[in-house]
């Protein structure tokens, strides 16, 4: 019995310490687990992320980007040639319509867009790294328009040093 009540006991640690840690997509700890201090530094991934912006979103079926995308893709660019020590995968994501084969090729096109334009912008070639995944990684789950929508998208994902 004795051995059967720490066991639970290691269970239940783990699950409480797996739920605070902040993960891949915010969330967890104190203020969404986002750094306040990190988010006021303009050198930093957090800046980045909010207040730059790390996503863009398309139209069904498009990899275009839009006279919007462009005023963050130029804001992206802009930031990745103040700090060089950074660079960047971009990831292309498709929503669940379509065929897995399709969707991957239409991230690729998604992800080859805007790293089109940060070349454009004057961000180096080498820097910048393009990650199709289709519909692997859905930001929002549900068969509707408004978790389609979410789901269209290319995310800017910074990384320190060189692309591996």
């Amino acid at each position: 019995m004795k051995l059967h009540s720490i066991a639970v006991l290691l269970v239940a640690a783990f699950v409480v310490s797996a739920c605070t840690g902040q993960g891949r997509f915010g969330g967890g700890g104190l203020n969404g687990g986002v750094d306040q201090s990190a988010i006021s530094d303009p050198t930093s991934p957090a800046y980045f992320q909010q207040t730059i912006g790390d996503r863009i979103l398309f139209a069904v079926n498009e990899h275009t980007l839009t006279p919007e995308t462009e005023i963050v893709l130029q804001q992206q660019a802009t930031w990745l040639i103040a700090n060089p020590e950074y660079t960047a995968v971009v990831e292309g994501h498709a929503d669940e319509q379509g065929t897995t084969a399709y969707n991957v090729a239409l991230s690729a096109r998604r992800a080859n867009s805007v790293i089109e334009y940060l070349i454009g912008a004057g961000v180096e070639e080498g820097r910048l790294r393009s990650l199709p995944l289709g519909k692997a990684r859905p930001i929002a789950i549900c068969s509707n328009e408004s978790c389609y929508q979410q789901n269209r998208r290319a995310v800017t994902v910074l990384t320190a040093g060189g692309v591996s």
